[in-house]
């Protein structure tokens, strides 16, 4: 048979099986949208909890309180050993006055204001904000920044460093854990849906085995069921998938939340080659695997 009659009858097959075996056909769309639907809720969750931990990583700052008796070039001049510390992003100074202004543009639109002002710059310090790079180093980074000489104390959240570092292991942990889990489950379950339909096909089989037909001659049609099956249930899950993710922003737009759920632009490609090949995989690995037993005279 040539080559092109060969895919035409693959595909026309293939195509055959979906539309004759309607609800199993459905069923085993069904299947893979709703875990590749669940594999893409917590993968989206866990994107976005990193997100949210690397803008707030940004914020976090550690301050670094300078020796008064250190005078204010002396002071400036701590700028290149801190910054050259490891987990170092950048470093800002802030004089006395500097610091003095900060406080009081806190409590601008506030009575306190007036009662504030009659505090003078001596009451303050001169300091260093510095950004980290990791909030995973955040501990060794205030040790090493304590050794600089000229710092004399420096002050970071340790618990909320520490609370963001724990959640997104977690978060990790668990999601890869369900995605594995869930799709063992879906080849599992994609497999048992396809054996139904060999298993009424398996007269048809055996007689094609019988007449000399090749073992790749027979499996193709349900390798190519199984591809489409397969990216059905992935175009399906996308776009439920992208619905619940507009949802979820909208919601969190709604109630002002400080730090918004990515854009789905940014990770809409990356979840259609993902899904597409998973969907696939699901999709042909069950059907070869459910004929596999067929094949054998």
């Amino acid at each position: 048979m040539h080559t092109l009659s060969k895919i035409g009858y693959y595909l026309k097959e293939g195509i055959a099986g979906v539309l004759i075996h309607g609800f199993l056909s459905f069923a085993s769309v069904f299947i893979i949208s709703a875990c590749l639907l669940i594999m893409g809720c917590f993968a989206l969750v866990a994107i976005n909890i990193d997100h949210i931990i690397d803008e707030y990583e940004n914020e976090n700052k550690v301050v670094a309180f300078v020796d008064e008796n250190l005078t204010e070039e002396e002071a400036i001049a701590l700028e290149a050993e801190i910054e050259a510390s490891a987990n170092v992003r950048d470093a800002e100074y802030f004089s006395r006055e500097d610091a003095y202004s900060r406080f009081l543009n806190t409590f601008a639109d506030s009575d306190m204001a007036r009662m504030f002002s009659a505090i003078s710059p001596s009451t303050f310090r001169s300091r260093y904000t510095i950004s980290l790079d990791d909030l995973v180093l955040t501990e060794d980074t205030i040790y090493g920044l304590a050794t600089i000489t000229g710092i004399v104390q420096v002050n970071a959240h340790l618990d909320i460093s520490r609370g963001f570092v724990t959640v997104r292991n977690v978060v990790g942990i668990v999601s890869i854990a369900l995605v594995i889990i869930l799709f063992v489950v879906s080849v599992f379950m994609m497999t048992n849906t396809v054996k139904l339909t060999t298993f009424s096909r398996r007269e048809e089989i055996g007689i094609m085995r019988m007449v000399g037909a090749t073992s790749m001659f027979i499996r193709w049609p349900f390798i190519v069921e199984g591809l489409i099956l397969g990216l059905l249930g992935s175009a399906i899950a996308f776009c439920v998938q992208w619905g619940l993710y507009q949802f979820a922003s909208q919601w969190a737009e709604t109630f002002s939340f400080s730090i918004g759920l990515l854009p789905f632009g940014l990770v809409a490609l990356p979840l259609i080659a993902i899904f597409g090949g998973v969907g696939i995989l699901i999709g042909v690995g069950g059907s070869v695997t459910a004929i596999k037993n067929y094949l054998k005279v």
